[in-house]
């Protein structure tokens, strides 16, 4: 799998628990949180990759 597919199966598992946070379910907003981190590395990821394909 590559990492764009993997950032998005990451955004679309997270979608029941961001609505959950936003009614006021705290233990889902740490859920988000802890997604969006990991979304931000894939994302981190997905940057160097690019970078090395300017070579």
């Amino acid at each position: 799998m590559d990492l764009l597919e993997s950032m998005q199966q990451l955004i679309e598992s997270c979608r029941e628990d961001y609505n959950k946070a936003k009614g006021g379910n705290k233990a889902a907003g740490t859920r988000v949180r802890k997604t969006m981190q990991d979304v931000k590395n894939v994302a981190q990821e997905i940057r160097k990759e690019m970078l090395g394909s300017r070579d």
